[in-house]
């Protein structure tokens, strides 16, 4: 799985943008050709984002271009267009909009044709959907098992929001005269359930307001402690305290890790399937747990700070 803890959206018709985003240490980099740009400049913005692909140096991240949903006239284009003339230097695209299973089947098959039309490995481009309605999050079950494809599920707070018709303007905060419990709690949860089901690594959204980093920290733990694997940032402010949130604690990670060393010795060793690790007892479920935070640790480039001794 590709460590997704901060998934920076970067303007494709911005070329100074597609530029400095290079040297930032985003996990993903997103070049958006959606929301963020003019429908007048969708066009250039394609030829900018193929650009930036083909020579700029993305080492290190994710990199994903975010078509136009397929409600627009530039969907096709935007796909042909950029795996055709980046195919090799792109990891992913994101759908945006996504309401029905055939949405990502679409993008599939059409993925499928340009890949083979320009001798390109058939299914190595990955595909995220982002869920940004409640016609989506109703068939979001269908959606995250639609294609082989599909690396991760996204939630698009603000079209959710209008989608709803839940009050506020600031997207991520709580809803003016929501006072119980946390609005989009349930929202987060069935995106969470549908990824886990199908594999799949789940994103929460941005939080729009950029200066407040508050506010985004509350939002980002928030969706880490459910277990999202990462969020959306909009300004490289964010990135660090997104990259700490979604990270697992240097403690956590050591123990996960000596979990797993005390595990494998158990089973294989001692052929036990339960063994003491100083004053706790592992076993199967134990290790399990202990493989989700190795593996966040692990993608994040972290390093132990302990090591596995056996027992004498």
């Amino acid at each position: 799985m590709r460590s997704r803890r901060s998934c920076l959206a970067v303007p494709g018709s911005n070329p100074r943008f597609l530029e400095k985003a290079q040297g930032l240490p985003a996990d993903e980099v997103f070049l958006d050709l959606e929301d963020s740009v003019a429908p007048q400049a969708k066009e250039q913005a394609r030829k900018n984002v193929v650009e930036a692909l083909r020579t700029g140096d993305w080492t290190g991240r994710t990199r994903v271009v975010r078509v136009n949903d397929l409600s627009t006239p530039w969907t096709y284009r935007d796909v042909i267009e950029v795996v055709e003339g980046a195919g090799d230097s792109l990891d992913c695209l994101m759908l945006p909009k996504v309401e029905d299973a055939v949405h990502v089947a679409w993008l599939d098959l059409l993925l499928t044709q340009v890949e083979k039309a320009n001798g390109l490995p058939v299914g190595r481009i990955g595909v995220e959907a982002q869920i940004e309605s409640a016609r989506g999050l109703v068939e979001v079950d269908t959606i995250a098992a639609a294609s082989p494809r599909l690396e991760a599920l996204v939630f698009g707070p603000a079209d959710f929001m209008a989608s709803i018709n839940m009050r506020g303007l600031v997207v991520g905060r709580q809803p003016a005269g929501y006072t119980e419990g946390d609005a989009y709690h349930y929202v987060l949860m069935r995106i969470l359930m549908a990824a886990r089901a199908h594999g799949l690594q789940a994103v929460d959204g941005p939080y729009l307001a950029v200066r407040d980093a508050e506010g985004f920290d509350l939002t980002a733990r928030r969706s880490a402690a459910l277990g999202f694997d990462g969020k959306w940032v909009l300004h490289p402010s964010q990135i660090e305290a997104a990259n700490e949130i979604f990270s697992p604690s240097q403690e956590d990670y050591d123990h996960a890790e000596l979990i797993l060393d005390a595990y494998e010795h158990a089973t294989t060793v001692d052929r036990r399937g339960a063994v003491m690790l100083g004053e706790e007892m592992i076993d199967e479920a134990s290790r399990k747990m202990a493989l989700v935070v190795a593996a966040k640790g692990r993608a994040a480039g972290m390093s132990r700070t302990s090591a596995f001794e056996p027992p004498a």
